[in-house]
């Protein structure tokens, strides 16, 4: 994507101004959960969101500049992944939709799902951050906003994976060993994407992912058929305990499923990509597992 500058959000930005951003159009109300009630603070820096903590003023500005920049520039960041027909049906679709970060063109992709307690979708801090640095790796990246709901929200997930095997080619990625990323419950969403595949949540009959990149939840379900999964938590989360997550690896493990697991000292739920923490850098080492999956 081409880099035009126009953004000028700053930490005493109101969110407001934000999600009224003209550029945005109708997409701005999704940027922040559309239950105001599960988010706090009136400007950029203020922001805070239940269940989460570590949020990073900075990244929050950097993400939204990010989008102001390339929405400015007529590069198309967001997507809706249901028909007006279908959102006629059922309005809670309305709330729907892909937000793109773009990697290069031809590359392969992921989908990013924040948490929330299958209540509000946390994006500003556990899907967002997460699309915008796979970009800057050359990764093609998607945010996903669903339904409340853990069926919807896989139900949605499956849309959004299926959606993106559809448009492939106008999106530029490469669908080979897609990786599926998710935090808390966008973490039980992924990983029941990667057991049961979309077909099974309404989707396309689609190849599993190459990889789940899962961050803190209490998930303990999984199937000997599962793909290579890469998990990390902080072990002072008092949601989902590290030593469960631990076990639930191990038992993969032992099926010969590829894994990795890194717990963290003093964190707590939902540090995200863990800005200016002992869990700064995983990120990168979960790219790392990944790429090693698609030789």
């Amino acid at each position: 994507m081409q880099e035009t500058k126009t953004s000028d959000y700053t930490v005493d930005t109101p969110i407001e101004d934000v999600i009224r951003d003209p550029v945005f159009g109708e997409y701005g109300r999704l940027i922040f959960p559309v239950d105001a009630g599960y988010y706090s603070g009136d400007t950029l820096g203020d922001l805070r969101l239940t269940w989460y903590n570590n949020i990073s003023p900075d990244k929050t500005v950097e993400i939204a500049n990010y989008m102001k920049d390339h929405a400015a520039a007529g590069d198309v960041i967001f997507y809706d992944i249901y028909t007006d027909e279908e959102k006629a049906a059922d309005p809670a679709k309305e709330d729907t939709g892909l937000f793109f970060f773009k990697g290069t063109p031809g590359e392969k992709f992921a989908v990013c799902n924040a948490g929330g307690g299958f209540a509000y979708v946390g994006a500003m801090q556990d899907s967002f951050p997460h699309a915008l640095e796979l970009s800057k790796q050359g990764y093609n990246a998607f945010a996903l906003i669903y339904r409340p709901g853990a069926q919807t929200a896989c139900e949605d997930l499956a849309r959004a994976i299926s959606f993106v095997f559809e448009n492939a080619e106008e999106l530029e990625v490469d669908t080979d060993s897609y990786s599926l990323w998710g935090g808390s419950a966008g973490a039980r969403m992924a990983a029941w994407l990667g057991s049961y595949g979309p077909a099974d949540f309404g989707g396309a009959e689609l190849p599993q992912p190459g990889a789940v990149i899962m961050q803190y939840t209490g998930h303990s379900d999984y199937t000997e058929y599962d793909p290579p999964t890469f998990a990390c938590v902080g072990e002072n989360d008092g949601i989902a305990n590290w030593r469960t997550m631990e076990q639930r690896l191990n038992r993969m493990a032992k099926l010969g499923i590829d894994t990795e697991f890194h717990h963290y000292p003093g964190l707590s739920h939902g540090f995200g990509i863990g800005t200016d923490t002992v869990a700064d850098g995983w990120v990168e080492e979960a790219i790392a597992f990944w790429e090693k999956q698609m030789k």
